[in-house]
C-alpha cells in the first residue's frame, strides 16, 4: 500500500488594500498626465510624436519622437524635484529602453537610416520640464 500523499493547502491570492490600490490608481493617472505633459513640451521643441506607451520584448518605451533624422526614445520621470528625476535613469533601464528603441528601429522600415538616441524629461511640481538629450547612463552604454 502506497503512502498517502499530502497535498498542500491552496494559497488564496493576497488582495491588496484599498489604501495601496488607490495609491497605484493614482500613480498610473500621474504618471499618464506626465506623458502628455512631455509631448506637449516635446511638440513645442519641433518634435513629432510617433507613439506612447509601447510595448516590445526589450521593455517599454514611455514616448517615441522624431525630429529630423534622430529618433528620440524619451524617458519621462516625475519625481519630488527636478535633480531627483533626472537621476532616476539607471543603467539597466537605459540598456533596456536603448534595446527597445533598436527593436522600434529594426520593426519599422520607414524609419531606417535615423539616428537613435535615448532621452528623458524630467518633471517636478512647479517646475518647467527639463529635456535632457542623449543620456548616458552610469554604466557606459551610449547609443
Amino acid at each position: 500500500m502506497k503512502p498517502a500523499r499530502l497535498k498542500p493547502a491552496p494559497v488564496a491570492p493576497r488582495v491588496k488594500a484599498a489604501w495601496r490600490q488607490a495609491l497605484g490608481g493614482r500613480s498610473r493617472r500621474q504618471g499618464h498626465a506626465s506623458e502628455w505633459v512631455a509631448a506637449l513640451w516635446l511638440m513645442a521643441r519641433g518634435y513629432q510624436i510617433l507613439g506612447f506607451r509601447l510595448r516590445s520584448r526589450a521593455g517599454e518605451i514611455d514616448i517615441l519622437a522624431r525630429r529630423g533624422r534622430v529618433l528620440a526614445v524619451v524617458e519621462v520621470k516625475r519625481r519630488a524635484t527636478i535633480e531627483a528625476a533626472g537621476a532616476a535613469l539607471g543603467p539597466e533601464q537605459h540598456r533596456r529602453l536603448l534595446a527597445a528603441g533598436r527593436a522600434v528601429l529594426h520593426g519599422r522600415p520607414s524609419l531606417a537610416g535615423h539616428e537613435l538616441r535615448i532621452d528623458m524629461v524630467a518633471l517636478a511640481p512647479g517646475r518647467f520640464p527639463r529635456h535632457v538629450l542623449a543620456i548616458v547612463s552610469q554604466g557606459g552604454d551610449h547609443p
